[in-house]
């Protein structure tokens, strides 16, 4: 395997050929930082990068390899032994790593962290290493990644289009081979719509699965954090290897499941699908997104599951007001908890301001329609195994097309980017992003499969079956190779 194919071969195949000796974690360090000082320039995906300690990690690990341990370090999934050993992941900016600053996007920062964020703990327990820190919008407030601190993330598959964001450059770096995997956070669709716009796979999990702190009270619980990769099994992966215990003590028990395990399942589900957008002036579902849904749809029956076509019943509002509340006092509570929130740029600050004119009992008030709403938009579940819907209503958008703009555009442009996710994470359950093939231009296409409370196996399971039929891991975007 060539240095090209080992950096596109994701985390998985990465963990087997190093535990195997075929490959070091050492040459497959230097593979990426080759890679990241030559091709990052274009892109923008990384804000910072850790060579020499990422040198020293992966010394370390070739170390405990040499000494014999291979077989106990490598261990199952669920957090047992060291089934990341060697492989390098990168931290989207918005994770604390000891002794780096966590920009959240923004100028507003404070103090380097004293301590890795829960998530980034686990990982380097399963034997990761920390590459580096990926780009993102300030606080993670918009769909697209693009800051007057940290300049525009843009599109492997096209340059003068977005990754999309919150995850923008963890998608970015992902989908270019800088990085076979990197964290990435979804709190309106941050994890599904960059990787529908680059090509890859993103799971959001269950709201509890993973683990929040320190910032588990913050979002209200409309965040998850997790990770993007270029396959389903490098998901499955590492969620295996994070799933060490409960998430936090103030979210829900969830029950635990291995996701490496059901990569094998071929039960024939109900599938609902649905392309009605939720009411809003912006939002129109293109002809490419409306194709890939309909192509998907069409493979699925081929595979043997039922596929019915269902209405959601979205409510009168896009996005919905309860949403959008805690969206706002969410953003309000973050904003003031920086080091400088003055430094935040200005629209952000309009939005945060807002948030802040929302008194306690609306955001209680919003808060506490969380079941009712669910319960409204699951209807099709009822009945049905999967939902499976577009993930963004248009491809993404052109660099810089709401740079400048104010609050109230930026609000609307960003409401009908996210118009099919954000749902779910009002709701906490279990979304993908899966890759459907490339539009005429080339940019990638993608659909959204939405799971029941606490099944996020059977989307693993389904999106697996999904890609050995229509295999995307080795699609690479024209001129990073």
């Amino acid at each position: 395997m060539d240095a090209t194919d080992l950096a596109y071969a994701g985390i998985a195949e990465q963990a087997e050929l190093i535990a195997a000796g075929e490959v070091s974690s050492r040459e497959l360090v230097d593979i990426y930082l080759e890679r990241i000082a030559r091709l990052n320039p274009k892109l923008n995906a990384f804000r910072v990068v850790f060579e020499e300690r990422a040198r020293m990690e992966a010394d370390q690990a070739d170390a405990r390899l040499r000494a014999g341990s291979s077989a106990a370090e490598r261990g199952g999934g669920g957090g047992v032994g060291r089934p990341l050993l060697g492989v390098p992941i990168a931290v989207k900016d918005e994770q604390d790593v000891a002794g780096e600053v966590t920009t959240c996007g923004t100028n507003a920062y404070g103090e380097p962290a004293p301590a890795d964020s829960e998530i980034v703990r686990r990982m380097r327990a399963a034997g990761a290493i920390v590459i580096g820190k990926t780009q993102m919008p300030e606080m993670g407030a918009v769909p697209w990644t693009e800051s007057a601190t940290w300049g525009a993330t843009r599109n492997p598959w096209e340059l003068q289009h977005s990754p999309g964001g919150s995850s923008g450059g963890s998608a970015a770096a992902v989908s270019a081979g800088l990085v076979g995997a990197a964290l990435a956070g979804d709190g309106g669709g941050s994890i599904r719509i960059p990787s529908a716009y680059c090509g890859l796979f993103g799971l959001k999990t269950q709201w509890g699965r993973v683990p929040l702190a320190p910032q588990s009270g913050t979002w209200h619980g409309l965040v998850v954090y997790g990770v993007l990769t270029r396959s389903v099994r490098d998901s499955a992966l590492f969620y295996d290897a994070i799933a060490d215990g409960p998430a936090d003590p103030d979210t829900p028990v969830v029950p635990p499941s291995s996701f490496l395990d059901a990569l094998g399942e071929t039960r024939t589900l109900r599938i609902a699908v649905s392309s009605k957008l939720p009411p809003s002036p912006l939002t129109k579902l293109r002809a490419e997104n409306r194709e890939a849904l309909a192509e998907t749809a069409a493979l699925l029956r081929s595979l043997g599951h039922e596929v019915n076509e269902v209405e959601l019943d979205h409510g009168p509002l896009e996005p919905a007001p309860e949403f959008t509340v805690i969206y706002l006092r969410s953003l309000h509570e973050t904003v003031n908890a920086l080091a400088h929130p003055e430094r935040v740029e200005r629209r952000i600050r309009a939005l945060a301001r807002l948030g802040g004119m929302l008194p306690q009992g609306v955001l209680d008030w919003a808060l506490g329609r969380r079941a009712a709403y669910a319960a409204r938009l699951n209807e099709p579940l009822g009945d049905h195994d999967v939902l499976l819907t577009p993930v963004t209503p248009a491809p993404p958008p052109p660099i810089g097309a709401n740079e400048g703009r104010g609050w109230l555009w930026t609000t609307t442009a960003a409401s009908a980017m996210v118009a099919h996710a954000a749902c779910w994470n009002f709701t906490g359950q279990a979304a993908c992003s899966v890759p459907a093939g490339r539009a005429a231009d080339g940019l990638p296409r993608a659909v959204q499969l939405i799971a029941k409370p606490n099944e996020d196996a059977t989307l693993v399971a389904l999106a697996a079956q999904i890609e050995a039929a229509r295999p995307w891991k080795q699609d690479r975007p024209p001129g990073f190779s």
